[in-house]
């Protein structure tokens, strides 16, 4: 099946699409500061440059898009019909980017909490509560 658009114009909409401050990411922030929990952000020096820093718990907070890193038995990740294979290396690439990261975050001493796209959809309460948990 052919894109339905040219490849300009599927170039600009994939140029649009954030790595930060995403949705997802602003909820998580809002809730946690109004909580009175602070961060920081982007923090280049630690792997991936996690979205949410907690500092004072040692915790990092991932929060991923379910399509882009692959969130598996998930209705928001379905694979495109157009260039099937290179999508599957694309985001088989993110995920194990994903695992490596998390893993020397582990390493360095730090909890990492991943909170998915669709957990935010589905219940915004429960999610949140699951991360105050985890905090606690």
């Amino acid at each position: 099946m052919a894109d339905v658009h040219d490849k300009k114009t599927r170039s600009f909409n994939m140029s649009k699409i954030k790595g930060k401050d995403t949705k997802p990411e602003l909820l998580v922030r809002q809730y946690l500061h109004a909580e009175g929990y602070r961060f920081r952000l982007h923090d280049q020096k630690l792997p991936g440059k996690p979205d949410i820093i907690l500092p004072k718990y040692k915790t990092i907070i991932m929060i991923n898009g379910c399509f882009w890193h692959g969130h598996e038995n998930c209705r928001y990740f379905k694979l495109p019909k157009t260039r099937t294979e290179w999508w599957k290396q694309k985001i088989a690439g993110t995920v194990e980017r994903d695992r490596k990261n998390i893993k020397d975050l582990e390493n360095l001493g730090w909890q990492v909490i991943t909170v998915w796209e669709c957990q935010l959809k589905k219940n915004m309460n429960s999610a949140y509560a699951e991360i105050i948990k985890k905090l606690e």
